[in-house]
């Protein structure tokens, strides 16, 4: 925008062109809640990428990472809004986003958070029927020129690798504390 026209329109564009092998597997068969999946299949946790399982929710690391360590906080019970969940589902949820935010802090040094709910199709959920939290550690100078001139994405780690040293700093941390309150 110029000075000179201080109330001219802004014309804006945020380009993620990573998203579209996200959106293009969203109009492949439809396999299904993918999170139902995850929650039905305790056995397969460190497949899926499982993290943590409370007793209402869990925490799974997203195989679409905006960034190394993005999780998605989800309850078991298949809803799409808020007001579809008990109180203490919904407590649960933000415990857990609590505990990994304080393993993200202490294991991969994040410096920020980007954390957010998205419902409906129109506000970007790409699972409207069942909700979720989005946790995106972010760090000063985490995106860069590749992500928009390359349509590559930089994560620096595997994601197995990184769901290892995660599971094992949460058994430091004595993580997760759902049903703990402090003061």
């Amino acid at each position: 925008m110029s000075d000179q026209t201080p109330d001219a329109p802004r014309n804006v564009n945020i380009w993620a062109p990573w998203r579209m092998e996200y959106i293009n597997a969203l109009s492949g068969p439809d396999d299904g809640c993918f999170l139902c999946r995850q929650r039905d299949e305790p056995e397969k946790d460190a497949e899926n990428l499982v993290l943590w399982r409370g007793r209402l929710a869990f925490a799974v690391m997203n195989r679409f990472p905006y960034t190394g360590g993005h999780f998605l906080v989800a309850p078991y019970e298949h809803a799409g809004e808020m007001d579809k969940l008990p109180p203490e589902t919904l407590l649960e949820m933000m415990e857990l986003t609590r505990d990994l935010q304080t393993l993200l802090s202490d294991c991969i040094h994040a410096q920020g958070y980007n954390i957010g709910i998205n419902i409906g199709r129109c506000a970007g959920a790409g699972l409207p029927g069942h909700l979720h939290i989005h946790v995106v550690p972010r760090w000063s100078g985490d995106t860069n020129f590749m992500a928009v001139l390359g349509d590559v994405r930089v994560i620096p780690t595997a994601l197995s690798s990184l769901y290892d040293d995660l599971r094992q700093a949460s058994e430091r941390l004595g993580l997760p504390r759902t049903g703990e309150r402090t003061s």
